[in-house]
């Protein structure tokens, strides 16, 4: 490898210091890179992206979320900088950058594929990497949902929302509510209800196979928009009563390059679990 696109969160890399300096770092053997300023970009064309081996990634797991959406389908693997707090999908360390380059120019790295979940809303389609989420809109309490599998009836909540989430996304928004942490390398749906107004609506796991669909319930009369949908806090559109969103496993992988060979159950600990215990 020996052109790079750096993909920087200006909020995290003040003056996009460190950005340059991988650049001119990178420059300096021999290779090519430019900066792309993380802006909430949409997809862009798959021309913009060709001859980049590996987009280097500099922020937290938000910044790596919206890189996943920016090549969109091209299949270039990210390698992340963290530059934000937790760090599950940014595997490197700023003091540790420049050594990072140079094992991407040795190709001394694996390459790690991640499942997305891709969603129909209103006749489009997003794919998700971590999760797309139904969440309560304007003034409304709480929204009602029914929940289908391959067309039969799972259960119907009353909630805040509820959570379709993919294995990356299991240590996000599924976990602070309340939901399983399943490994990255899993093969598994998961939804999560959000603050069900029910003390027997719990989590479910389904396998691959599974089709999930959520039919908005109207419950305020004097409100057009009861829900609004969110794909990894990226792209979000209103929903209204009467509307289904259709999640499923998509075709399309994400490819994160490893460095190391992290035990995953140990980055767990090390990030959330009190690392020294």
């Amino acid at each position: 490898m020996n052109s790079f696109l750096i993909f920087a969160n200006p909020d995290k890399d003040n003056d996009l210091g460190l950005s340059n300096e991988l650049v001119n770092y990178i420059e300096s053997k021999g290779g090519r890179a430019r900066i792309v300023v993380d802006e909430f970009s949409a997809i862009v064309p798959e021309a913009k992206l060709q001859d980049i081996d590996a987009v280097i990634v500099l922020g937290g797991d938000g910044t790596m979320l919206r890189a996943a959406h920016y090549i969109g389908e091209s299949g270039i693997p990210l390698m992340g900088i963290n530059l934000g707090t937790l760090g599950f999908l940014t595997e490197i360390e700023q003091s540790n950058a420049r050594n990072a380059i140079d094992r991407l120019f040795d190709e001394s790295f694996s390459i790690e594929e991640r499942m997305m979940c891709e969603g129909l809303i209103g006749g489009s389609c997003y794919n998700a990497l971590n999760d797309i989420v139904i969440s309560r809109a304007g003034f409304s309490r709480v929204i009602g949902l029914k929940i289908y599998v391959n067309g039969q009836l799972l259960d119907t909540y009353e909630a805040d929302g509820v959570i379709v989430a993919t294995p990356t996304g299991s240590t996000g928004y599924n976990l602070s509510a309340g939901g399983p942490i399943v490994s990255p390398k899993s093969k598994a749906i998961l939804v999560t209800p959000i603050s069900p107004h029910s003390l027997t609506a719990k989590s479910v796991v389904f396998d691959t196979d599974a089709v999930i669909e959520i039919e908005i319930v109207k419950q305020r009369k004097t409100q057009d928009k009861e829900a609004i949908v969110s794909v990894d806090g990226v792209q979000s559109a209103e929903l209204s009563a009467g509307d289904m969103i259709k999640v499923a496993v998509s075709d399309i992988k994400v490819r994160f390059i490893k460095l190391y060979d992290m035990n995953f159950y140990r980055v767990l600990r090390d990030k959330i679990g009190g690392g020294n215990q």
